[in-house]
């Protein structure tokens, strides 16, 4: 083994996949099977959502959007470039890395909900979480990569088990570092059936630590959802999903009476900066990659090849 990865979401999966492609044997311990991580929650559009640092972040995004992008034109990946909106009550402005968009525009009037007096609209790679973890996961194999379902109890019970090891354990970080700078931030979403929407939508108005959202995958949409820092709580709560439920319907009528299918909560592992560096370990070499908020499904592929680079290099 020469490389060992710790957490099987899309940071490590992704990590995982960009350096045994390379060449290298890897293998992955998991506290949980990848349908079971944090990820499988996610809406999952490509955007820059609760991640630092921004100059950092352009970089990965960029690299995100081009790969994604790719998938998006592969079948069995999970993945489609998808029309959609961000809109608000308020005025909106432009995200730094809002240039990464090439057909951002303002939202004609016609395109705003009722209540709505801005907003945009673009083009994005949008992920159906439970077939694009599926995916991420054969490909790994494939490229002759290894997954145990191991809890690791602690870093320093590692040492020795690989001349480097990567530590994507996203929110875990946070006992198991420890890093007491990672923070949850939970997410709620109900799963339903699609009455026919085609575009997602996003509500921007400033009202944490709720959100409203919908992404239409096919015959479901994911509807959502919450932003609540601090808890660790990864039962849904029925009273939530009534609310989610309610927020999105007042926004798309068609949403009334449609069928529930599921519920899924995630962490979000929200840290002021994403943590991507490394330290000697042992005789080898630690990688830490955590810490990427609401954007692990974006910048996963740009923070997987900066450490592939290293490692190689």
């Amino acid at each position: 083994m020469d490389v060992l990865v710790i957490g099987a979401g899309a940071i490590g999966l992704t990590t995982a996949i960009s350096l045994a492609e390379a060449g290298l044997s890897v293998t992955i311990r998991t506290a949980a099977q990848p349908a079971q991580t944090t990820s499988v929650a996610a809406g999952a559009v490509w955007g820059a959502v609760k991640v630092g640092p921004p100059d950092r972040v352009l970089e990965w995004g960029r690299v995100g959007l081009e790969v994604l992008s790719k998938l998006a034109a592969e079948p069995g990946t999970g993945v489609r470039l998808a029309a959609g909106r961000e809109v608000s009550r308020a005025p909106l402005e432009p995200y730094y890395w809002a240039g990464l968009l090439t057909d951002l525009r303002d939202c004609e009037e016609s395109e705003l909900p009722d209540g709505f007096t801005s907003g945009w609209h673009y083009t994005a790679p949008l992920a159906t979480m439970p077939v694009y973890l599926d995916y991420l996961r054969g490909r790994f194999e494939r490229a002759g990569g290894t997954l145990e379902v191991s809890p690791v109890p602690s870093l320093a019970s590692l040492a020795g088990a690989a001349p480097v090891i990567v530590n994507c354990s996203g929110a875990a970080a946070h006992d198991l570092v420890p890093d007491p700078a990672v923070v949850p931030v939970r997410g709620q979403v109900v799963i339903a059936a699609n009455p026919g929407i085609e575009e997602f939508l996003i509500n921007r108005d400033p009202a944490p630590p709720w959100i409203v959202y919908m992404f239409p995958h096919g015959d479901t949409i994911l509807l959502g959802g919450t932003n609540e820092e601090g808890s660790w709580d990864t039962d849904p709560k029925p009273e939530v999903a009534e609310r989610i439920v309610a927020a999105c319907t007042a926004i798309e009528p068609r949403l009334r009476g449609a069928e529930i299918l599921g519920h899924r909560v995630g962490l979000r592992p929200w840290r002021p900066e994403v943590r991507l560096e490394s330290g000697p370990f042992g005789d080898g070499v630690l990688w830490h990659n955590y810490g990427h908020g609401g954007a692990g499904i974006s910048m996963a592929w740009g923070c997987a090849a900066e450490i592939t680079r290293a490692v190689l290099g």
